[in-house]
């Protein structure tokens, strides 16, 4: 027990016994500049400074700009342009996912390969057929939300009517329908009889996205129109349009003729398409 004691006194004294920290000049030996000090005052001061100088490494790298120049941390520039080709490749993904979405419609224009649809013509969207009885009965909240509605229109005596008609459609040409619109036959279009040369006119105002020859339909044009609405004209003598070219309704695009791959006299093979759906165009417009 004396001998940790022993120890202990030993240690303290060590610690605080006072020391001189003396600097001389070397050729004279003057006493330029001395310190009273003990190992514990150096610890302290040794320790004190090691917490500071971790306070301020700390402090550069987590609040400063200088941590983008230390290996490893990423710059607020490379950030910024990461974030900005994050935003810009899911935009790219969105566009490449309409134009598959698009070329999808025009392939299954010009093959017929399609899935039939039933279109009126108050709507071009689907008739969904396949629908519970139970989900036409209004709800209590529906039954006062319509009380509601119906007195606030009773008074409304300068509301404007507004068209719901964001599209007009004219026919590209005028004649007897020698084929109707079948889709059970898969026969996707109606076929008119025309004279020869008769002009063949755009349905509305449109891009040209297909014009050329094809072995089994002749001259053909794809026209793509506001709302997702494509026509397709088919045995075409004549083209006077190209693709790419910017068509207004009512301008002459094709000549009907004979365009080699017809054995049913002159006549115009015409289809009217909606979201990649074949649509009935007698329901849009009057051939006769």
């Amino acid at each position: 027990m004396s001998l940790k004691r022993f120890r202990k006194e030993r240690i303290k004294k060590q610690l605080f016994s006072k020391n001189r920290f003396v600097i001389l000049n070397e050729e004279t030996f003057e006493e330029i500049f001395s310190l009273k000090l003990t190992l514990m005052n150096v610890f302290l001061v040794a320790t004190l400074g090691a917490f500071l100088i971790i306070f301020v490494t700390t402090y550069i790298i987590a609040f400063t700009p200088l941590k983008e120049y230390i290996p490893g941390y990423s710059s607020s520039k490379l950030k910024k342009e990461a974030t900005h080709l994050a935003l810009k490749s899911d935009s790219l993904t969105a566009i490449l996912h309409q134009n598959e979405i698009y070329l999808a419609s025009i392939r299954k224009a010009l093959t017929g390969d399609v899935d039939f649809v039933k279109l009126n013509k108050d709507s071009i969207q689907p008739v969904i057929t396949d629908f519970d009885a139970q989900q036409l009965n209004p709800s209590k909240e529906e039954l006062e939300l319509r009380k509601k509605v119906d007195l606030e229109d009773k008074y409304n005596l300068f509301e404007k009517a507004k068209s719901k008609v964001n599209i007009v459609l004219f026919a590209p040409v005028q004649g007897p329908i020698t084929e109707k619109y079948n889709a059970k036959e898969k026969h996707f279009a109606v076929d008119i009889a025309l004279a020869k040369n008769t002009p063949i006119k755009a349905i509305a105002n449109g891009t040209v996205i297909f014009a050329d020859w094809t072995p089994t339909n002749g001259n053909v044009i794809i026209l793509r129109h506001n709302e997702e609405f494509l026509s397709v004209y088919k045995h075409c003598e004549t083209l006077v349009i190209s693709q790419g070219d910017v068509v207004r309704t009512g301008e002459v695009i094709g000549i009907a003729g004979s365009s080699g791959s017809q054995s049913t006299g002159i006549h115009l093979h015409f289809e009217l398409w909606k979201n990649g759906y074949p649509i009935d165009p007698t329901k849009f417009m009057e051939f006769d």
